[in-house]
Formats: structure tokens, sequence, C-alpha cells
């Protein structure tokens, strides 16, 4: 790997090439969590890979693999794609979001390809927010200062994302 770094930082298009070929499938599954459409998840990606190349230099294995490197990138470019999007996140302001709870039995009854297809029927934000709080492990708090919103939005976002998803689920005939 540290072979395939040096190449990439001396601007070595084969290496960048075998390096975007060996992380593109998980990164853009990543994307596709965040975007509409597969023509966005991808035009996210390749924005992120150019910002991976052009700063490669300062990955630094010391502090963290290199696919948690780029996954952070690759993160951090959805959310802007978020922020820039005409789809802005609407602030609401809550302070406590009720709870709404799917039960394990049902999450793993849904193969993953349907839960993607379920998420995807999410408002941009709400989908954010689920992504970021159940994918990505981030906190309300955090949730907040990425996307410019109340921790108190960000809990109503995820709530509102639970109750759909059950509600998609109930609707798909995929609950027990």
């Amino acid at each position: 790997m540290e072979a395939l770094v040096k190449g990439c930082v001396n601007n070595d298009r084969k290496a960048q090439e075998h390096l975007y070929r060996n992380y593109y499938k998980v990164m853009v599954n990543i994307c596709t969590r965040y975007t509409n459409n597969e023509t966005d998840a991808v035009a996210v990606l390749n924005t992120a890979f150019f910002k991976v190349f052009k700063n490669i230099k300062r990955f630094d294995a010391s502090k963290a693999g290199l696919y948690t490197w780029i996954r952070t990138i690759v993160v951090n470019e959805c959310i802007s794609f978020i922020n820039t999007s005409k789809n802005r996140i609407t602030a609401v302001e809550l302070d406590e979001a009720g709870e709404i709870r799917i039960e394990p039995s049902v999450i793993d009854k849904i193969k993953e390809a349907n839960l993607l297809l379920l998420i995807q029927q999410l408002a941009p934000a709400t989908k954010a927010v689920f992504n970021l709080f159940v994918q990505e492990g981030y906190s309300h708090k955090q949730i907040g200062e990425m996307l410019g919103i109340s921790e108190g939005t960000s809990k109503w976002h995820l709530n509102d994302a639970r109750k759909k998803l059950q509600e998609l689920i109930i609707k798909q005939g995929l609950h027990c």
C-alpha cells in the first residue's frame, strides 16, 4: 500500500487508477447513501477522489489507515454536496424527539439492498442525518456542526427517518 500511496504522491496515473479502482465500490456505496441517484453519487465520488489525489501528500499512515482517510474525505464531500444542493436542510427545532423503535428482527429480514432503497426514499436532510448517525456513528452534536443545524434538529431528522422507515416497512409488508 505504501508504494501505491507513493505513486499517487508522484502523480503516477497508473497508481491513481489502481487506488481509485480498489476503493470505488465501497466509496460509491457510501455516496449512494447520501445522494438521490447514481449520477450524483458518482459525481460526488469523483470530486472526493480529486481531493484525495490533490491531498495525498498529507496522508499520514501513523494517524489513520488509507481506507479511513479516504472514507473521511468521501463523507465530507457527501456533506458538502448536501449543503450546496437545492435541498437544503430545513431547521426544525425540537428539544426532544420521541423515539420510534424498529425491532431488530425486522431489520434482519430486510436485505441490505432493500434497506438502501427504503433509505433513498427519505428527504435529503433526513437521509443525511440518518446516515451520519446510524451508518457513520456521529453524535447529534457532531452532525449539527457538520450540517449547520442544532442538535435538536438533528434528533428530529433521525426520529423522522425512523418513523418514515417504519411506515415504509409496514407498507411493504416486511414487519413481523
